[in-house]
């Protein structure tokens, strides 16, 4: 959101004043729909969280390492519901299953906004992680 704020403050000058309200008005108006969509979401303590992935949010919040190469990857978000962002807000980390022979259904999504969601069923269900 800041961002975008420096965006409006940096083209004020090439813009009239009403065009850069409706577009602020316009985004305040995104914004607002977005939280409600995310508010919608069910929480998940960052302790209620299985220990792997526990381990994977903080290694995100380190900046690595990570146990997966696909680890980091953009997360397109085709489901749809996540609230939705531009390509490459959203990124995907794999969180271990014991026992699996494969990367399994569990993952960690975070956004650009370090906010940071949980599925354990390989994106048909998320969690918003709070601490």
């Amino acid at each position: 959101m800041l961002r975008a704020a420096l965006m409006l403050l940096l083209m004020a000058p090439h813009f009239p004043a009403q065009a850069v309200l409706q577009t602020q008005e316009t985004f305040g108006r995104v914004e607002n729909q977005a939280q409600q969509l995310d508010s919608k979401l069910q929480v998940i303590r960052t302790v209620e969280l299985p220990v792997e992935a526990r381990a994977v949010l903080r290694a995100i919040k380190q900046g690595g390492p990570f146990a997966y190469s696909r680890d980091g990857v953009v997360f397109n978000n085709f489901e749809g519901i996540l609230v939705k962002r531009p390509r490459g807000y959203y990124h995907e980390y794999t969180v271990k299953n014991p026992g699996a022979h494969n990367r399994g259904a569990r993952r960690i999504i975070s956004g650009a906004a370090n906010e940071y969601y949980y599925t354990a069923d390989h994106y048909q269900t998320f969690k918003r992680i709070r601490d």
